[in-house]
């Protein structure tokens, strides 16, 4: 699991998400295990720490 160390930057990668970029430009976060849609990013720039799609960081269905 990732954590957050309080220096700016995360420790590990988050499991069990994936994301992409929008056709806006924002990214958008998926949940791997449902495929439910989860939150947008509305600041520039990817999540940290989060799996671009396609990436195989994560086994499937994590």
């Amino acid at each position: 699991m990732a954590k957050n160390t309080g220096d700016n930057y995360r420790k590990g990668a988050v499991t069990g998400r994936t994301q992409f970029e929008r056709p806006d430009g924002h990214f958008q976060k998926r949940d791997e295990r449902t495929g439910h849609f989860m939150e947008v990013k509305t600041s520039s720039g990817p999540f940290k720490g989060v799996a671009k799609e396609p990436d195989g960081r994560d086994t499937d269905k994590s």
